[in-house]
């Protein structure tokens, strides 16, 4: 589970803890009431938690190694301030919520950080306290975009210099029964399919020659500017050879040129270069100055390209802006008005529309006139590879600056583009590749600071044909499921290694795989599948946002991997392997609602995972996440499934551990209660509940099977926290004051029931 935004505020009580720690570590514990002495003045007579456990440890009523522990953020605790003192003077053991997690200590690029594990792991040494691990092996908290790229795919290994043909368009002119358009003289004859081929005949000489012409074939799609081959197959036959006058284009323009057809020779293959000047093409042919037949059989256009290809993926919208379509993407800032949507007007290079920028005199600073290029559905990565192409110009020759920014108007840093885009008063085009810098990691936009001149006269701005494109590479070959296991096997073993070696022995006991089951069988087997999104028994917001890593190492080897990693790493760092226990840890363990389906499948895939002879699990970890219910029917039967549970974790031979004890109240009519709004009664009903837990747990536990109990919230859980917001989780509520919980845990621990005195 998540552990966020625990608040560890300084109260009354906390100055008072301070004020010894500088003499002993921490201190005893203690609490000062500030409120309704009546009623809660009876916790002063409480000793700290540990007491409680040292005095069942003495008289033999729990195990010698049992464990009472809390779960803390780790640098919090390496402040050595209150949270230092809470833990040191109530608990034997920590949690760290979120630093021995695998997204907090490997970054981007697979290196590892490990600095606050090892400062936590000497700062428990000082104080005497152990440190369970949380977690090895999980599917949440991953650094996903590490482990998808390292599963991405391998690359080809080409010799960029060997050029491969491509073909784009491709034409048999025997299958033509028209023209897309003649305008020649009724004396010219045409025959379709006549030995595979259009065949012109044109018996004398026409002047001038382009009154013979004909629109072969339209509709041709290519890229404007980029150069292709064009291949056509043809002969001539008349008394001289045939000039032949050819465009590539439309009515308005296009790529014109001149060849000739050598007559008696048959067939030739005319090859040109060209490069069209619009998507759009056709195809056009005047020979009116030839006397005799011309012969078209086929018409072949490609390009060639390197076998290591780029891929751009365009994240603006309308770049080519279409006055008809939004344009969301840029925005347009001018001195005393508001930001507006860019405007596509005409004007632009070859016919196209454009963005006009004004800087006017209104303006006081270089960037109360901007222009924004804005991608609002992608968020840019640090070091990802862009592209950037646009046309540009302005009424003056004049420099801008450019930005990086969050939102349109929200800076992030002083330069995106290398370089920064010089203006003239002609049509330019602009084009830079590179990656975005450090400090712009989480940029959606690129900001062009426009009033450089505003000292000397308004300029207009101009913009045309924008885009932002993410460059990828295009020669992968995807890897195949056997390749994805051994590298994510290979990566498990990196990360559980590294973590060993920062923990250097000291953590003894792991949540060695957390979270693995689901909540149904699905496949009939008898228990509870895996997590899994190959599966699709999570939301789609899991699938998108967690790393499933038994779904390419397999339900079994998942779990077999992670241990025989972990004891292989421990034992390689300064570990006792004697000592090391791992856990498998989950939740809902607990629930009613599935008779504890849950923990009774997680049994059955123990002995699943077991059944090697070499894989060892060394205990079950229950979260315990619970809630007091008011509605009494409700309650009983989620008591009498905790009492299952622990009578199914006690036959499982396994160590026992409730890993993540905490407890919210539910009402009457189902609702979920703040911390401000728990009734005196509601909040002695939680106090009772946690009594029960405890004592059930050593009653029915046994004693050489009792690892130990961990509570997972110190204090009542804030309204804006990530974790059970608002609900009264704590044995301390957020002044840290002790809590009626807190006498309820005690209890559980043997402790007397002071309340009763009090009356």
């Amino acid at each position: 589970m998540k552990l966020k935004n625990i608040n560890f505020g300084l109260g009354l009580v906390a100055l008072l803890a301070l004020s010894s720690c500088a003499d002993d570590k921490f201190s005893e514990y203690r609490t000062d009431m500030t409120k309704n002495l009546k009623e809660y003045q009876y916790l002063n007579n409480y000793e700290p938690l540990k007491k409680y456990v040292e005095d069942m440890k003495a008289s033999g009523k729990c195990n010698p190694d049992f464990k009472l522990g809390i779960a803390l953020a780790a640098p919090d605790f390496n402040k050595q301030e209150l949270v230092y003192c809470l833990a040191g003077s109530n608990f034997e053991e920590m949690t760290a919520g979120n630093a021995m997690k695998y997204a907090s200590c490997v970054k981007d690029d697979g290196t590892f950080d490990f600095n606050t594990v090892k400062d936590f792991v000497t700062n428990a040494q000082d104080a005497g306290l152990t440190i369970y691990g949380h977690t090895l092996a999980w599917h949440s908290q991953q650094n996903n975009k590490y482990l998808n790229k390292i599963i991405d795919g391998r690359e080809i290994k080409v010799d960029p210099s060997q050029k491969v043909e491509k073909t784009d368009y491709q034409l048999d002119c025997s299958t033509l029964t028209k023209y897309d358009w003649s305008g020649s003289p009724e004396s010219v004859k045409t025959e379709w399919n006549k030995d595979g081929a259009v065949v012109i005949t044109n018996p004398e000489p026409i002047e001038p020659f382009y009154k013979l012409q004909y629109w072969l074939v339209n509709g041709i799609s290519l890229d404007e500017g980029k150069d292709y081959k064009l291949t056509i197959e043809c002969k001539a036959e008349g008394a001289s050879d045939a000039n032949i006058h050819f465009k590539l284009g439309s009515w308005s323009g296009g790529d014109e040129q001149q060849f000739t057809i050598p007559v008696g020779k048959g067939y030739q293959k005319v090859v040109l270069s060209v490069s069209p000047k619009m998507a759009n093409n056709g195809i056009m042919f005047q020979h009116g100055d030839f006397a005799g037949k011309i012969y078209w059989k086929s018409v072949t256009i490609s390009h060639s390209e390197a076998p290591a290809m780029e891929i751009f993926t365009d994240q603006v919208s309308n770049g080519n802006l279409d006055s008809s379509k939004p344009t969301s993407c840029f925005v347009v800032r001018e001195a005393g008005k508001k930001d507006v949507a860019g405007t596509p007007v005409a004007g632009g290079p070859e016919g196209k529309n454009c963005i006009v920028v004004h800087a006017n005199a209104n303006a006081s600073t270089e960037w109360d006139t901007q222009f924004f290029i804005y991608t609002p559905n992608k968020a840019w990565s640090k070091d990802e590879q862009y592209k950037v192409t646009f046309w540009y110009k302005a009424t003056k020759q004049i420099g801008a600056d450019t930005q990086c920014h969050n939102t349109p108007g929200g800076y992030m840093h002083y330069q995106c583009l290398n370089p920064n885009p010089t203006f003239t008063t002609e049509w330019k085009k602009y084009e830079s590749t590179g990656k975005i810098p450090e400090q712009g990691d989480g940029m959606h936009a690129i900001a062009f600071n426009l009033n450089k001149g505003k000292e000397s006269t308004a300029i207009d701005y101009y913009f045309a044909d924008i885009h932002w494109y993410t460059v990828e590479k295009g020669n992968k070959i995807p890897l195949t499921d056997e390749e994805k296991k051994d590298t994510l096997t290979w990566a498990m073993g990196k990360w559980i290694d590294g973590m060993m070696e920062a923990t250097d022995g000291y953590v003894t006991s792991w949540d060695v795989v957390n979270e693995a089951l689901s909540g149904a069988d699905k496949d009939g087997d008898g228990k509870f599948d895996l997590q899994s999104a190959k599966r699709g028994n999570v939301s789609a917001d899991d699938a998108k946002n967690n790393f499933y890593w038994q779904d390419y190492l397999g339900d079994i080897d998942y779990v077999r991997t992670a241990v025989a990693d972990a004891r292989k790493s421990f034992a390689a760092h300064n570990g006792d392997p004697k000592k090391l226990k791992l856990f498998i840890n989950d939740y809902n363990l607990e629930s009613d609602w599935d008779d504890n389906g849950k923990l009774r499948s997680l049994i059955q895939w123990i002995k699943d995972w077991e059944a090697d002879g070499v894989t060892k699990i060394d205990g079950i970890a229950s979260q315990m996440h619970i809630s007091c219910y008011a509605d009494p029917k409700t309650q009983e039967k989620k008591k009498n499934h905790i009492v299952k549970m622990l009578e199914l974790m006690a036959g499982s031979g396994k160590l026992c551990k409730i890993s993540e004890l905490d407890m919210g109240y539910v009402d009457a009519a189902g609702n979920k209660v703040t911390y401000d709004q728990v009734t005196e009664e509601q909040h002695k009903e939680m106090r009772d509940l946690y009594t029960f837990v405890l004592q059930k747990y050593f009653e029915i536990i046994p004693i050489d099977k009792q690892y130990g109990i961990t509570q997972w919230c110190a204090t009542d859980s804030p309204k804006d926290s990530g974790w059970r917001h608002g609900e009264p989780t704590g044995l301390w509520d957020l002044n840290y004051l002790r809590k009626h919980t807190y006498a309820g845990f005690a209890v559980g621990l043997g402790a007397p029931e002071y309340w009763k005195e009090a009356k």
